[in-house]
């Protein structure tokens, strides 16, 4: 896009995993031209987006792409709580070592993290303070993470109430809004294939860690295809995204940006955080086809 310049809003949805393919996203953006000025972002949509807006991106991305199924495991801390099964404590102490301590009015790029007030049941905008602490509030997926109190609010996921953040952006003063929306439709029935990862052998790991290797498998359901029945977290997670993807229309037919970007809802589970180089092509080629198909 040799001589031209857009400046852009870019609004990245919630959706686990599927969320590395914000990642692509940005860099198929970078690569063509188009300068993000602000960001707004829902749970993986927020972390994605605050540690690129902390200039961190490529560190972020070797991190996540060296990461095996079994890696993942070394930033799930327990919680022993009612209130989800993981406190998120390690693996925010892991992005911070990635990025550095921040503060999201010093980012060099407008960032508002959302998340969902618990008590008063309203979306909260996070623009302000620390960036890690918005960025933790934001993927408090219920019952996966605790809750996370902030600014002396119960904060949950972002995605409960506001799936792909686009008000957030409303009063920007760019050129276009590009928002990625995890929870696209599906192509045909069938889930896209990307050459799945085999489980890797437990050998070599630690007994706690193959033990909390084990639980996992056992709540997800590692059933035969010919299985009907959900694990616990496929059926939360199953549930979870259906009230997703029900907001997701509503919100994008109330707030159409200018681009809208659909990473298929089957491209990858919730959990496939081993398969990032998979999403990250994907939300290359999406970026390119949406960005393209518009431009033209």
């Amino acid at each position: 896009m040799p001589g031209e310049s857009k400046t852009v809003s870019l609004v990245l949805g919630s959706g686990a995993a599927r969320g590395l393919a914000h990642i692509g996203v940005i860099e198929w953006l970078d690569e063509h031209g188009y300068e993000i000025s602000s960001i707004a972002g829902a749970s993986m949509g927020a972390l994605v987006g605050g540690i690129y807006a902390s200039g961190e991106l490529e560190a972020y991305k070797r991190w996540v792409l060296a990461l095996e199924r079994a890696d993942v495991l070394r930033y799930l801390d327990l919680s022993f709580s009612s209130e989800g099964l993981f406190k998120g404590a390690r693996l925010m102490d892991a992005l911070r070592e990635i990025a550095g301590e921040r503060n999201i009015e010093d980012l060099p790029i407008s960032f508002t993290a959302v998340a969902t007030d618990l008590e008063r049941q309203k979306e909260v905008w996070l623009s302000e303070g620390s960036l890690f602490e918005a960025i933790r509030a934001s993927i408090a997926i219920p019952t996966v993470f605790t809750p996370h109190t902030y600014h002396g609010k119960r904060l949950l996921d972002g995605g409960l109430l506001n799936p792909v953040p686009i008000a957030p952006t409303f009063k920007d003063m760019t050129d276009m809004t590009i928002a990625v929306n995890l929870n696209g439709f599906r192509e045909g029935s069938e889930r896209i294939a990307f050459g799945k990862k085999s489980n890797p052998p437990v050998e070599g790991i630690s007994r706690y860690r193959a033990a909390v290797l084990e639980f996992l498998d056992s709540i997800q359901g590692n059933h035969t295809e010919r299985s009907t029945e959900l694990g616990f977290l496929d059926l939360l997670n199953s549930s979870f995204e259906t009230m997703q993807n029900a907001i997701s229309s509503i919100k994008l037919a109330t707030y159409a940006p200018d681009v809208l970007i659909e990473i298929p809802r089957d491209s990858c589970k919730a959990y496939e955080f081993d398969r990032a180089a998979e999403m990250i092509e994907l939300g290359y080629s999406l970026a390119e086809t949406a960005v393209s198909g518009h431009r033209d």
